[in-house]
C-alpha cells in the first residue's frame, strides 16, 4: 500500500466534509471514502439500535469571551488569573474561542458523525451576579447554539454547571459552604430550563460534584482554591447535592413537561481484581460505601451509616426535607469515566473489602493521574444498575490527552487515543450486551482546550487547535470515531 493508499484508509472518515491535504501533493484534496457496512443486532461487537455517540465540552474550557456581552466573573476567572495556580501560566479569556466559532465547531462535529452534543451553559453568562437580574445576551448565545445544533441533526445534552460559580456568589455567601448557592443555583437551572425545554429534552444538573468539592475544597488544587477542615468541607458537599436535587425540583416546576433530568457524576470507579464471585461482591460493597457523600445519598436519599460514622462530630448539618429533596426522582444517570480508582478484593474484616495499590509499573497515558483501566467502562455501568436499579446510563464523559503533534504532512496520527478509546469501548459493549441500559457515550473532548490547572499542556480533543491561529485539524481519532459512530460497533 502506498502512502496516498495509507492516507485514503486512514483519514477517508471526515473528507466528506472536510479537505485533508495528502503529503507531496498541492492543494487539498477529497479522499474517497469506503461506505461502512452498519453493525447489525446479531454483530458481536455493536452497541444497541438508537445508541446515542456524542461529544462533550464546558463553557470554560472552550468559549473564551469571558468579558463580552455581560458575561459576569466567575471563580475560575480569579482562580486563573492567580499566579502560580496554572501550570504554563496561561487563562481561558480567549480558550478556543468557541464563542465565536461555534458554528463552524458544529460542522466539525457533523463531519464527525456525531448525534449529541453535551456542552455546559455558563452560570455567569445568564445571571452575571449568581442571582437577580437576567442577561438576555448571555441566553441568547445558548439559543442559538441550540438551533445550530438542532440545524444539523445534533441533539443538545446541556450540563447546567461545570464549575465556574458566579464570583459574586463566592463573596457575598461563601460560594458552596452556603446554602443560598445551592438556592441560587435551584433558580438558575429553573430559568435556563423554562427557556430551552422548547427545543431541550435532556438536562444534566452538575457536573463532577466530587472534584470540584475535594479538589476545590479540600486539597486546593482548583478553584476557588480552599483547604477546609472536615466539617466544613463536609457541609460544601451537602449544599452541592443539595443544589442538584433542589435544581431537579425546579426543572420539574419550570421546564416543559417531559423534560428528563439527571447528574453527571465521576463516581469513585471500583473494578474487582478477579471477577469471581466473592470479589464481585466486595466491589459492590465498595462501591456503595465510596460513594456515600456523592451518588448515593442521591439515589438513596440518606447518607449511610458508615459514612456519617466516620465523619462523626464533622458530619454535614441537614435536614430530613434537605433528604429528601436530594433524592429528587431522576430520569437517568450520567457517569464521567476515565480510570478506575480502586481494584478491590474481597476481605473477611470490615467492611468487607480492601482496596489493593496499584503496581508501580500499571500503565498509563500521558496525564501522571491516568492509569489504563480499560475494564472500568464495563463495571461502573453495571454495578449502577446492580445497586441502585438506574434504568437509563450515559458515559457523559470518556477520553484521554495524548502527546499530540502536527506532522509534516498536516496530519495529526494520535494512534495511542484510538487505542485507548478502542480498549474502552470494547468494554462498554460487553456491559451493554449483557443488558446494562447505558443509552450514550460522549468522547472527551471535542476540541482540545484549556485543560484547568494543566492550562493548554495536555490535549484532550479528538480535534487539533493550534492555539496561535485556533486552527482546527481532526486528528486521526476523529476519523477512529467517526466509523465507530457509522457502523455503531467497535472497530
Amino acid at each position: 500500500m502506498n502512502r496516498r493508499q495509507l492516507m485514503q484508509t486512514a483519514l477517508g472518515g471526515l473528507a466528506a466534509a472536510i479537505p485533508v491535504k495528502v503529503a507531496g501533493e498541492e492543494g487539498s484534496g477529497v479522499l474517497k471514502t469506503v461506505k461502512p457496512k452498519p453493525a447489525t443486532a446479531n454483530d458481536a461487537r455493536s452497541f444497541p439500535k438508537g445508541f446515542v455517540w456524542g461529544t462533550a465540552t464546558s463553557a470554560y474550557q472552550i468559549e473564551g469571551a469571558v468579558k463580552e456581552d455581560g458575561r459576569g466573573v466567575s471563580i475560575w476567572d480569579r482562580f486563573a488569573h492567580t499566579p502560580g495556580k496554572i501550570f504554563d501560566g496561561s487563562n481561558a479569556d480567549v480558550a478556543v474561542d468557541h464563542y465565536h466559532r461555534y458554528k463552524e465547531d458544529v460542522q466539525l462535529m457533523k463531519a464527525m458523525g456525531t448525534k449529541a452534543y453535551r456542552f455546559s451553559i455558563a452560570w455567569p453568562r445568564i445571571f452575571p451576579e449568581g442571582r437577580g437580574k437576567v442577561n438576555p445576551k448571555g441566553l441568547d448565545f445558548y439559543n442559538r447554539l441550540v438551533d445550530e445544533l438542532l440545524a444539523n441533526g445534533i441533539e443538545p445534552f446541556p450540563s447546567l454547571y461545570h464549575w465556574d460559580l458566579p464570583h459574586t456568589l463566592q463573596e457575598r455567601y461563601g460560594g458552596w459552604e452556603s446554602r443560598e448557592t445551592a438556592l441560587a443555583f435551584a433558580d438558575y437551572a429553573g430559568y435556563v430550563t423554562e427557556k430551552l425545554s422548547d427545543r431541550v429534552q435532556r438536562f444534566f444538573t452538575l457536573n463532577e460534584i466530587r472534584t470540584f468539592v475535594d479538589r476545590g475544597h479540600e486539597s486546593g488544587i482548583l478553584a476557588p482554591g480552599f483547604k477546609l477542615p472536615p466539617a466544613r468541607l463536609n457541609q460544601v458537599r451537602h449544599h452541592a447535592i443539595l443544589a442538584h436535587g433542589l435544581a431537579v425540583q425546579a426543572i420539574r416546576a419550570k421546564a416543559r413537561r417531559g423534560t428528563k433530568v439527571g447528574p453527571a457524576e465521576n463516581i469513585f470507579a471500583v473494578v474487582p481484581i478477579i471477577e469471581t464471585p466473592e470479589h464481585i461482591k466486595a466491589t459492590e460493597i465498595a462501591m456503595r460505601e465510596l460513594n456515600a457523600g456523592y451518588l448515593t445519598a442521591m439515589l438513596e436519599g440518606r447518607y449511610t451509616d458508615a459514612y456519617l460514622k466516620a465523619a462523626g462530630a464533622d458530619a454535614p448539618k441537614f435536614t430530613s426535607e434537605d433528604l429528601k429533596a436530594i433524592a429528587s426522582p431522576i430520569d437517568f444517570v450520567g457517569i464521567n469515566i476515565y480510570t478506575p480508582d480502586y481494584y478491590i478484593s474481597a476481605s473477611n474484616k470490615p467492611p468487607g473489602y480492601q482496596s489493593l495499590p496499584f503496581n508501580k509499573s500499571h500503565p498509563r497515558m500521558v496525564s501522571s493521574w491516568h492509569r489504563l483501566g480499560p475494564e472500568t467502562l464495563y463495571w461502573a455501568p453495571r454495578l449502577l444498575q446492580k445497586l441502585w436499579n438506574v434504568k437509563e446510563i450515559y458515559i457523559t464523559e470518556n477520553g484521554c490527552a495524548t502527546s499530540d503533534e502536527v506532522a509534516k504532512d498536516g496530519q495529526v496520527y494520535d494512534s495511542d487515543r484510538i487505542m485507548f478509546l478502542r480498549s474502552y469501548l470494547t468494554q462498554l459493549q460487553r456491559a451493554t450486551s449483557e443488558g446494562a441500559p447505558v443509552r450514550g457515550y460522549f468522547l472527551w473532548s471535542l476540541l482540545d482546550n484549556f485543560e484547568w490547572v494543566a492550562g493548554y499542556a495536555q490535549r484532550f480533543g479528538a480535534i487539533y487547535v493550534d492555539y496561535t491561529t485556533l486552527k482546527r485539524t481532526p486528528k486521526l481519532s476523529a476519523s477512529f470515531y467517526r466509523e465507530v459512530i457509522a457502523r455503531n460497533s467497535v472497530m
